[in-house]
């Protein structure tokens, strides 16, 4: 039986970050995916349009509606939008207690567009840090909850610790903002240090990458995978989510972590297209 992953995040439209990249993500990766929407917003490759954030109730009623029927083998969280679906969120996970919560502390869409209010992250860290297994800054995100710069390796590693103090039991620092070792991430636990270099692919800037990351790492300690091997095998995953990311009149497509399945066309499919190409 597939593992039920609960993704807790915001809904993106046009498909490339948010529930949608996450659902992707968690299929792509062997999980059956469950979602809690707390947000809706009009986006796509050019910039957040719109905003809504929704209710601690109706964010509640998603997550008690899931808990009560599936046995949910591990938690994600991206986007929450404010202070009042952040509480709804610690509750249902301090009520259910998931044996594994990854949380992405989203706090800007790749545009720069601010999803969750600076006047939160007092309460991201005392709410959402002690509950979580793994906390999956990019480093962006870590100095702003850290307070400490970070141009080098022994910096993100600082403020990997730093977090660390605020009750999360292992901080993976993502590499893509970091200009001195790009696409190298750093894994802090309160016993070791480990860092995952991969591919950097220069030129491509897709969205949805820290959604796949986190969602897929997720997947891999629903499947049983220790910690270490959920982020390296999470790692592969989005680095080809990334190769092979869709094109967009932005430029910035949406990373495809489902590429595998549709890479052989069926052969029906690929009659059509053909048909489709001699019109």
């Amino acid at each position: 039986m597939r593992p039920v992953v609960l993704s807790i995040a915001g809904s993106d439209c046009s498909g490339g970050a948010g529930i949608q990249a996450d659902l992707r993500a968690i299929e792509a990766g062997g999980g059956f995916a469950a979602t809690a929407l707390t947000a809706v917003t009009a986006q796509n490759g050019a910039g957040v349009a719109a905003t809504t954030v929704l209710g601690p109730a109706i964010v509640e009623r998603q997550l008690e509606a899931v808990f009560a029927d599936l046995p949910v083998a591990a938690v994600k969280s991206g986007m929450l939008g404010g202070a009042a679906p952040l509480r709804a969120v610690a509750r249902a996970l301090r009520r259910h207690r998931p044996r594994h919560y990854v949380l992405d502390p989203v706090l800007c869409a790749g545009s720069g567009t601010r999803l969750l209010p600076r006047s939160c992250l007092g309460l991201l860290r005392d709410e959402l840090f002690p509950l979580a297994t793994l906390l999956t800054p990019n480093v962006p995100e870590a100095e702003a909850l850290s307070g400490v710069e970070i141009r080098t390796l022994e910096d993100a590693e600082r403020a990997a610790r730093t977090l660390l103090g605020f009750g999360a039991r292992a901080v993976l620092i993502t590499g893509g903002h970091l200009a001195a070792h790009p696409a190298t991430d750093l894994l802090v636990t309160p016993r070791r240090v480990r860092v995952f270099a991969g591919p950097y692919l220069p030129g491509r800037d897709p969205r949805g990458t820290g959604c796949i990351h986190s969602a897929s790492i997720a997947t891999r300690l629903a499947l049983g995978a220790p910690l270490e091997e959920a982020v390296a095998e999470a790692k592969r995953l989005v680095t080809e989510a990334i190769r092979h990311a869709l094109p967009s009149r932005s430029g910035r497509g949406p990373a495809d972590p489902l590429h595998r399945l549709h890479a052989a066309a069926p052969p029906e499919r690929a009659r059509l297209g053909a048909r489709e190409q001699r019109r």
